[in-house]
Parts: structure tokens; C-alpha cells; sequence
């Protein structure tokens, strides 16, 4: 039997904001996502956009068009970006590279192209709100005396306390969620860093280097995978 996100988590709706001028597409991608249980609000251009982001202070995703009048796309996400982390998803008509390396260089986390399936975008949601815990249920992952505690935003090994930058965190909270995979480092770049960084992938084996050595003997759980990337396991 179907069941949406909704359902399985047992939470209260979670707004995502819907931004196209085509008011076929709004009701196309709107119908697919409350299917899925969630709240969706509409906007035609980037001003409405703009007016309903400061209206509604707990929008959860945005799903955003290129080409529209008044405010596109593009200025819209920077202007968002001013602000707010929120996820977004970058709707076009057009399928440049160049497009979409200015789209991640906004911020954009995901760029799906027109025509698509709605089932797919629906599917890139679910997955965009995991990475950003919207959807996460247990906000805390264990593992051989680690404790991430993603709402607080703390780590302990072997209940003390170990001080982690951003990326740090983000990197060791991968690795915990998906102990015993192997990960190659294109991988790890796109869900920790969320295509955002465009440098060299050798930028993860820095962090990981720091990681391993700020968790003292546990560093010794992030297995390096030789010409491929890492596996966290614990021994």
C-alpha cells in the first residue's frame, strides 16, 4: 500500500514553495507533492516567491523556475541565499552547462531540466530533505562510542565532548549513516558538500586527515577505500 513521507514519520506537513509563472506546471508538481503529504505553497514570479519566503518563516524546500518576469530565477536564489540555507531545486527549460554551474554557484542544490517526471522530482525532494535532516527522525547517530547529535550540533567520543568545523560534521554524520558502504570521494562531495564546491576532490582527504585525527583512536573507523574514496566501519 502507498505510503508518503508523511505518513512514515508521523510529522506535521512540511511546506516546500512551488516557483513557476506556467500555473500548469504549479498544479502539475503541487498535486504530485501533496500526494507525498506535504504542504504547497505557489508563486508566479520571484516577487510572490519573495513575499511568501518572508511570510512563511518555516519553508522547508524550494522548488524554483529560471525563466520568469518581474524577478528570474536566478536573482531570486541569490537573493534567498542572502539569508537562508534552505534547499532549493532549480527548474529550466534549458539544458546548458553553463546554466547550471551558475545555478550551483548560487547555491542551487539540485537543477532538474523540463520536460521531467514528476515522480523523479518528487523522489529528489525525499532525498534533498533527508540530506538536510528535515526528514530525519533520529536525531542522533551512534557508532563505537560516537555520538552525533545533529539538533545540537555536537559530538561525543566516549562521552566527551570534541570540537568539529561545519564540514567536519557534516562529513563524520555521512559516514555514520552509512556505515560499512564504500564511498567513492565523488560521492561524499555531492552529498556533503551539495555540488556547491567546484575544486579539487582531494579537498575530502584534508578533512578526513583532521577528522581522524580530532577522533583519536575512532579515526581509525574511517577506512580508507585506495583509489576509490572511504568506508566508516567499526572494527
Amino acid at each position: 500500500m502507498y505510503s508518503s513521507y508523511r505518513e512514515v514519520y508521523d510529522m506535521e506537513k512540511i511546506k516546500i514553495l512551488v516557483v513557476d509563472d506556467e500555473s500548469r506546471m504549479r498544479k502539475l508538481v503541487k498535486d504530485f507533492l501533496e500526494r507525498e503529504g506535504y504542504q504547497v505553497l505557489e508563486a508566479g514570479d520571484g516577487l510572490e516567491a519573495m513575499e511568501a519566503f518572508y511570510a512563511e518563516k518555516d519553508i522547508a524546500l524550494i522548488i524554483l523556475d529560471v525563466m520568469m518576469p518581474k524577478m528570474d530565477g536566478w536573482q531570486t536564489c541569490r537573493e534567498i541565499r542572502q539569508s537562508s540555507k534552505v534547499p532549493i531545486i532549480m527548474l529550466t527549460a534549458r539544458g546548458d552547462e553553463r546554466d547550471e554551474l551558475q545555478g550551483f554557484d548560487l547555491g542551487v542544490d539540485e537543477y532538474i531540466s523540463k520536460p521531467f517526471s514528476p515522480k523523479i522530482l518528487v523522489a529528489r525532494v525525499n532525498a534533498l530533505l533527508r540530506r538536510s535532516n528535515v526528514l530525519d527522525a533520529d536525531e542522533h547517530v551512534e557508532a563505537g562510542g560516537i555520538v552525533v547529535d545533529k539538533a545540537a550540533h555536537q559530538v561525543q567520543v566516549d562521552g566527551k565532548d570534541v570540537e568539529l568545523s561545519y564540514k567536519e560534521f557534516e562529513l563524520l554524520s555521512y559516514f555514520l549513516e552509512n556505515q560499512g558502504i564504500a564511498l567513492s570521494r565523488e560521492k561524499i562531495l555531492n552529498n556533503v558538500w551539495n555540488y556547491d564546491y567546484f575544486g579539487d576532490a582531494r579537498t575530502i582527504d584534508t578533512h578526513v586527515k583532521k577528522l581522524r585525527s580530532k577522533l583519536g583512536e575512532k579515526g581509525e573507523y574511517i577506512k580508507t577505500i585506495w583509489g576509490m574514496g572511504y568506508k566508516f566501519e567499526v572494527n
